[in-house]
């Protein structure tokens, strides 16, 4: 057990730079308080004793503003960074190494018993405000973009952008000993990367007809910056 408790204080450090000690890290970091909780309630579950899981649970959730069922099942090396607002329902699932921001579901979509719940594989990051609902699988290696909704599987090594969640293979799968993947600046900008498209196939036909390019509709500037007197602001 201390074994664990000490892989957990090191998986924090690890991935958080503000975490200067590990006495700073036991004693101010709530989402390890709610996965220690969660270990607690679990085992009360297994065991037979659900009110009383329920009730830790219930009484971690008051603490630490994390909502874990005392039912899902959690892989070692789970980070839960800044914690507020987590929510991971009873089927779930979640592989090793897993990393998840705040604001995260990993909901159901289904009100039959059974499994309703996500599948989340290793080595998966899950950015701020993601909802990943529905019996779905997280491919390990995978990257979750903040904010997306995610309500089809996700094969290994993708990443998913956008709501509903699109995704998109990795050109260079990660290994397993890669850095955390968190740089929000490098997510791809579908939409934006197809009116782009579209807007310069529009050029190059308004070219061919008037042999010329109107530049006097609204669009960005090569630098992506929109004038602002192109709008009531």
């Amino acid at each position: 057990m201390f074994e664990e408790l000490r892989r957990d204080v090191a998986t924090v450090r690890e991935r958080d730079p503000a975490a200067r000690s590990s006495a700073e890290v036991v004693f101010c970091y709530p989402g390890l308080h709610a996965l220690w909780g969660h270990r607690a309630a679990h085992r009360l579950w297994t065991g037979g004793h659900p009110l009383a899981a329920r009730l830790l649970s219930a009484l971690m959730r008051s603490w630490t503003a994390v909502d874990i069922h005392p039912a899902a099942a959690v892989g070692p090396g789970l980070f839960i960074d800044h914690a507020l607002g987590v929510v991971i329902g009873e089927t779930a699932e979640i592989g090793t190494d897993v990393t998840i921001y705040q604001g995260v579901t990993l909901g159901g979509t289904a009100l039959e018993a059974g499994k309703r719940h996500p599948t989340i594989g290793d080595r998966v990051t899950i950015g701020a405000g993601a909802k990943v609902l529905g019996p779905i699988t997280i491919g390990s290696g995978s990257r979750i973009g903040a904010n997306a909704v995610v309500v089809h599987d996700v094969p290994p090594d993708s990443v998913v952008v956008g709501v509903p969640g699109q995704v998109i293979a990795r050109s260079r799968p990660r290994s397993s000993s890669a850095p955390l993947d968190v740089e929000d600046a490098l997510l791809p900008d579908l939409v934006g990367v197809t009116l782009g498209a579209l807007q310069r196939q529009v050029d190059i036909l308004e070219h061919e007809v008037h042999g010329r390019v109107r530049l006097d509709e609204i669009r960005p500037s090569a630098s992506g910056v929109w004038k602002g007197e192109d709008f009531s602001i």
